[in-house]
């Protein structure tokens, strides 16, 4: 009977806060603790939780109401089965840019998975990588793996936070390949989360040469979080030919269009 009240206590307490991001439009930690009486570790999990059932995203510091959104950030597992041709044709093109003492960097997202799929009986190489799923793809394999450190997303197995953060600083990555949410002309390449976005600019920064990976259906969308400009890019690998603006503003931006059509 316990275990009941506790459950039936968590979940009144998860309807507050929900009622609360409706009200507010967004919700920290620290109120979450101040108004249901609860820990920080009880309110982050709250929102863990609450991310997978309910049209909210987690930000550094607590969560922001996405209600007006009608696309929303899917697990791992469910983003694994959309497009799953067409991302594999473009981790092919991207497994083709890789050579033999390249330090790759590999950001989540399923298409970024396939590319690790796709090293594995490869050797020579190093991938420096925030995503667990990617760096236990590539274990007993001939790469190495250097991974970042950080408190992993459920939704996308990445590790982010100041923690990984801090060791990226300290990284030479010679060809970095970041999965996105979302890419414009307008507003660069975006994610829907503000720790994910953080992460991707840290990898940035430390990479000479930075590829964007997405298919058809990330262009012209636009998610919360911005990761970079057009400017801070070097390439694009997508299964189709971009938009005219969008093609416009890489070739203005110098940025080279990888297209992995169908054969």
């Amino acid at each position: 009977m316990s275990g009941e009240l506790a459950a039936s206590k968590g979940q009144r307490r998860r309807e507050g806060i929900l009622q609360l991001l409706k009200q507010q439009g967004r919700i920290t930690i620290q109120e979450i603790v101040e108004k249901f009486g609860c820990s920080e570790a009880t309110a982050r999990r709250d929102l863990e939780q609450m991310e997978a059932a309910y049209p909210l995203i987690r930000t550094i510091g607590g969560a922001m109401y996405d209600g007006l959104n009608a696309v929303r950030e899917l697990p791992f597992s469910e983003k694994e089965g959309l497009s799953y041709l067409e991302k594999e044709r473009i981790a092919a093109v991207a497994a083709t840019l890789i050579e033999e003492g390249d330090i790759v960097g590999l950001s989540g997202g399923t298409t970024n998975y396939l590319i690790a799929k796709m090293l594995k009986t490869r050797s020579g190489i190093t991938v420096v990588t925030n995503a667990v799923n990617i760096a236990m793809e590539l274990a007993g394999s001939g790469v190495q793996v250097v991974v970042t450190g950080g408190i992993m997303r459920h939704n996308s197995f990445e590790l982010c936070g100041p923690l990984g953060e801090g060791m990226v600083a300290h990284l030479n990555i010679g060809k970095m390949f970041i999965g996105v949410d979302g890419v414009s002309e307008a507003n660069g390449i975006t994610t829907y989360s503000e720790q994910e976005a953080q992460i991707a600019k840290a990898l940035i920064q430390r990479s000479q040469y930075t590829y964007a990976v997405f298919d058809e259906t990330k262009v012209g969308k636009s998610s919360l979080f911005s990761i970079a400009d057009l400017s801070e890019i070097q390439a694009f690998i997508t299964d189709k030919p971009l938009p005219e603006a969008l093609s416009a503003a890489a070739a203005e931006n110098g940025i080279q269009v990888y297209v992995a059509e169908q054969a």
